[in-house]
């Protein structure tokens, strides 16, 4: 149970800080403004501006994803599996 929670909170804090990186350089509209969600800016990016803002979206996602796996769903079913293999001893 260790190693997924290691593997999930190594996949939300490495993702997360990419997030946090590309959302404070271009969804950040000013110091007294909203911060980290503002909506994304009108002006062109260029294509590495908008190839960061993809990058940011899909760490953002990967983060959320990656440890709800690691700390949910593995571990939901690797407890299915050993009550399914002890229910199918017992009969």
């Amino acid at each position: 149970m260790a190693d997924e929670f290691i593997k999930g909170l190594a996949i939300l804090t490495g993702s997360g800080m990419v997030w946090f990186t590309v959302a404070s350089w271009y969804r950040t509209e000013g110091f007294g403004g909203t911060q980290l969600i503002a909506p994304r800016p009108e002006e062109d990016l260029g294509t590495y501006g908008e190839a960061l803002i993809v990058v940011g979206d899909i760490a953002l996602y990967f983060a959320l994803i990656g440890a709800i796996t690691f700390w949910v769903l593995v571990p939901a079913f690797r407890e299915g599996r050993r009550a399914w293999d002890e229910r199918q001893r017992a009969e």
